[in-house]
Parts: C-alpha cells; sequence; structure tokens
C-alpha cells in the first residue's frame, strides 16, 4: 500500500486572494489549491499533496484580513551584512500560505514598481528568504516551483550551492511571458551572494538576469500554454532566447492555465443583474441591458455588444481597437472597453469615445466586479493580442456565454474552436493587423444575425471545461516524473559563489 507525500513549494509574487496584479496572481491563487484537491485520488500517485504557497508580504495585503502567526525569523545574507526576514503563515482552503516580510519588502511600496534594479533587491531576498523558511520548517519540499523572474533567483540559487538539505528537490520555473526577463536585477544577484561567469551557453546580453539564468538551472520549464512552449523556440517569440532555449527543448512542457470556476460561475456570481446557466441563457439578456443602461447606451439588445477587459498594453493589441471600429463604422455594433494601463493608449481609445459618443463607452480603470458584468452582457470580447502566453479572458469570457475574437496565438490558439464548425467556440484571426482582426469582426457580426447559430457558439463556448482540475493533473504528472528523476541535474552552468552562505 502506497504512503507518499509529494511535497511542494510553490513561490509567486502575487496571489489571490492577498495581492493580484495580472494573471500570474490567479494561477498562484488557483493552481495550489487545485493540486492539494487531487490526493487522494486514483489518478495520483500520492496519499497527500502538501503544496505550500509563499509570498512577499507586500505593503498591499491587508493583514487584518487573515489570521496570521509568526512562524520565525532568520537572516539572508547580503555582501553589506545579513538582512533580518521574518515569516508569518496563515492558511486557505486547506494550502499553507507563508508571507515573508524584511526590509527589502517595504509596506509603502507598490508589488512591482517600474524599477527593475528595485525590483530585483526586493525579489532575490524574498526568493533566498523562502529557501531559509524551507530550513527554519525542518521542510524539505521534493518540487520548487518559482514563476517568472521574481523567483527565479530560488532556482540558481539551489543549482549552484552545494546544499544537502536540498539535494533531493527539482526545481520547476513557471514561464508566464518570456520578455519579462528581469532587466537591470542582476546587480542584486551579485549583492546577495552570486554571479555568473560569462561564457555560460545564455546570449551575453542575459549572463546577469534573473529569468534567463532561472532557465538555464532549472529541472523543467512549465510555460502556461502549450502553443507558447512552442512560440518561444521562434525568432518571432523567442525575445532573443530562442536558440538557448531549443537546446533545453527537451525540458520544456505547456499546461493551459484555468479558470477558478467557483468565481466565474454565471449561475452564482452576486455581480451579475441575473444569474444564468445553459439551460436558462434567455436570462443572460437581462444583464445585456441592465449593462447598456449602466453605460447610457442603446438598450436594444438586437445591437451587437462588443467588450474588452484587459490591460491596455501594446502587446495585448489594444492599439488596433480604435483603427478598426472606424473601419467598421457602418456596421450595426456597441463596444464597452475597461482597462488601465499605457497613458497613449487609454488616450487612444478616450478618443475613440469621443468619436462614438452613441456607441463606444470607455471604463479606464481596474474593475473586477465590471469585469464580471462585462463578461455576463456583452455579445463579445476582442482579444486581438500581438502575442499571448496563455489569456484569462477568452476563458472567463466563454464561460459566461460571450464569444471570443481573437487572434490565433498562444493560449488564445489553444483555447478557442474557429475551424470545426460543429464544435465553434469563437473566431480567430492571424496577423496581427486591423485589416485582418476587421474581418473576423465581420465574421462575428455577421454570425450574430443568426439567432440559432449564435446561441449554438455560446453553449459550445460554456461547455468546455477550463477547471484547474484538468490543469492540476497535468502538473502532478510533471512533478511525479521530476520526483522519480532526483537528483538528476540538468548540466551545469558556469557560476562562482562571491560569498559563503551556507545555510542559503
Amino acid at each position: 500500500m502506497k504512503n507518499r507525500t509529494l511535497k511542494i513549494m510553490f513561490l509567486a509574487a502575487e496571489a489571490e486572494p492577498f495581492v493580484k496584479i495580472g494573471g500570474l496572481g490567479d494561477v498562484a491563487g488557483s493552481l495550489p489549491k487545485a493540486l492539494k484537491a487531487l490526493a487522494p485520488d486514483m489518478k495520483s500517485k500520492f496519499d497527500e499533496i502538501d503544496i505550500r504557497l509563499v509570498i512577499p508580504f507586500h505593503g498591499a495585503i491587508q493583514r487584518q484580513a487573515y489570521r496570521l502567526r509568526p512562524v520565525g525569523s532568520f537572516t539572508v545574507f547580503h555582501r553589506d551584512g545579513d538582512i533580518p526576514g521574518e515569516a508569518l503563515m496563515t492558511e486557505i482552503e486547506g494550502v499553507p500560505v507563508y508571507l515573508i516580510s524584511g526590509p527589502p519588502i517595504p509596506k509603502d511600496s507598490p508589488v512591482y514598481t517600474q524599477d527593475t534594479a528595485i525590483d530585483g533587491h526586493k525579489f532575490t531576498f524574498f526568493s533566498l528568504a523562502a529557501l531559509k523558511l524551507a530550513r527554519l520548517l525542518d521542510w524539505q519540499p521534493d518540487i520548487l516551483h518559482a514563476n517568472d523572474w521574481h523567483t527565479a533567483p530560488a532556482i540558481l540559487a539551489l543549482k549552484i550551492r552545494d546544499d544537502s538539505f536540498f539535494k533531493n528537490t527539482a526545481k520547476v520555473l513557471g514561464l508566464h511571458n518570456l520578455p519579462y526577463m528581469g532587466e537591470n536585477a542582476g546587480c542584486a544577484l551579485e549583492d546577495f551572494g552570486v554571479m555568473f561567469k560569462d561564457d555560460s551557453s545564455l546570449p551575453w546580453w542575459a549572463q546577469n538576469m534573473p529569468l534567463p539564468l532561472g532557465l538555464l538551472s532549472a529541472d523543467h520549464i512549465i510555460t502556461v500554454s502549450p502553443s507558447y512552449a512552442k512560440e518561444i523556440l521562434t525568432h518571432e517569440y523567442g525575445a532573443g532566447l530562442e536558440d538557448f532555449l531549443k537546446t533545453r527543448s527537451e525540458h520544456i512542457s505547456g499546461i493551459l492555465n484555468g479558470i477558478d470556476t467557483k468565481l466565474y460561475d454565471p449561475a452564482k456570481d452576486p455581480a451579475l443583474t441575473a444569474n444564468f446557466t445553459v439551460e436558462n441563457l434567455d436570462n443572460r439578456q437581462i444583464n445585456k441591458v441592465a449593462l447598456l443602461k449602466e453605460f447610457k447606451l442603446n438598450p436594444n439588445p438586437e445591437i451587437p455588444l462588443l467588450a474588452m477587459v484587459t490591460r491596455l498594453d501594446p502587446q495585448k493589441g489594444v492599439d488596433l481597437v480604435p483603427v478598426t471600429l472606424r473601419l467598421l463604422a457602418q456596421e450595426k455594433w456597441q463596444a464597452i472597453i475597461l482597462g488601465t494601463g499605457v497613458p497613449e493608449l487609454e488616450n487612444a481609445i478616450l478618443q475613440l469615445e469621443n468619436e462614438f459618443p452613441e456607441r463606444v463607452r470607455a471604463a479606464i480603470r481596474f474593475d473586477s466586479l465590471l469585469g464580471r458584468r462585462i463578461y455576463a452582457g456583452a455579445d463579445a470580447i476582442m482579444i486581438p493580442s500581438r502575442y499571448e502566453p496563455c489569456g484569462l479572458a477568452q476563458m472567463i469570457a466563454m464561460h459566461y456565454g460571450c464569444l471570443p475574437i481573437a487572434r490565433a496565438t498562444g493560449g488564445l490558439r489553444d483555447t478557442i474552436n474557429d475551424h470545426n464548425a460543429k464544435h465553434k467556440t469563437g473566431f480567430l484571426f492571424n496577423r496581427p493587423t486591423s485589416k485582418d482582426f476587421s474581418a473576423a469582426l465581420r465574421r462575428a457580426l455577421s454570425a450574430y444575425e443568426k439567432k440559432a447559430l449564435w446561441r449554438e457558439l455560446q453553449i459550445n463556448g460554456m461547455a468546455q471545461d477550463f477547471s484547474w482540475e484538468r490543469s492540476a493533473h497535468q502538473y502532478l504528472k510533471v512533478y511525479t516524473s521530476l520526483k522519480k528523476k532526483t537528483p538528476r541535474r540538468s548540466p551545469q552552468p558556469e557560476v562562482r559563489v562571491i560569498a559563503s552562505d551556507k545555510n542559503l
């Protein structure tokens, strides 16, 4: 009879419900809970999955909202003198959560700044402090799962330091957005005791960036969609690391993100004017009319309502929206755009509203409740991303009966079916141009006129399984294979330690 526990330390810069800035917050808040729920399970080789989430104790986290108890204190080596740290603990749905504080994580600082040198100092401290926490708990993880450049230093530290405490710990790096590599954070790595020689297999310009060094040092790399795992090996999406990543291709997997189907449930969502399911989909129109009235638009439900809920960033193709909607000025549509981001794009969306005061509304803010009302009331969601490692908007939208019109890239390609007429769930286009985007929009507007067809597409989309349980099984499969191989090492990078810190 099996009697095994799989121990996973999951590191992230943010996690719901504590603090969320982007998609990483969704992943870190949901995936550990989904993994915890897998065992005991007939599909699992383990009696228990002991997964523990570790995040920085950012000032934005509401201390009074959680029952926090002190775990202990420690110091982290820095060449200007050891830095004290402290860990506190709480629990979310059975998952232990540790919050790490210390001088490099100031309470009056945002989660991310515009200065990666400052952030590099904060997150390198956090990454090394998380390893100290494991020692403090006398808890040896089988898997260290770090995410993005912010926690990649933990993987790097385990790689270059011969530490018996972590000798059986496999290192996994979650890759959510390759171009964000931690540029200018290399000084922090040096200050905290590690410096790479300049003759590793990385390009010369990436030799001192946390993310490339993490990609070099990890036993396995997991991107957030299967298509993105392939795309990062190409010139278009590889951000200059494509040749290096090809050398690691056997150690790269793509696992699609999920969504929290309890939070995003149109049948129970308290943010909606009217709840609905596939069985009573007509109730959805109540949300559309209410949304149109809220924004003082024509409440005629026969007019197609387009929407966008996104970070206003060139990556998201936001600049294509004003150009494309102008091309479709003679078509019948209304549009609501929610988001905040690059000032030039905010102004472009506001200008579009000024040009079409009877048809366009711009909500330049972050508003999660409004976002859910938009998903539940709009007919189609526009996602013209230049690249999209995974994307959650299309999954949430389909779950709410809102059809995606998106560029065929990354996770958008993996989650939207535009080719099989029997199981069609949305509309894809290939190139990030207003010409291709407008053609897809025209196809969607034409389909909207065929009510039976549109209803069929809505039902198809709502039937898709985007739960984290599906994804968690795939993560567990990767973890299990790594545990079997441990303590196998990936090729040792050329490094030298410039300061001794035997206990990490």
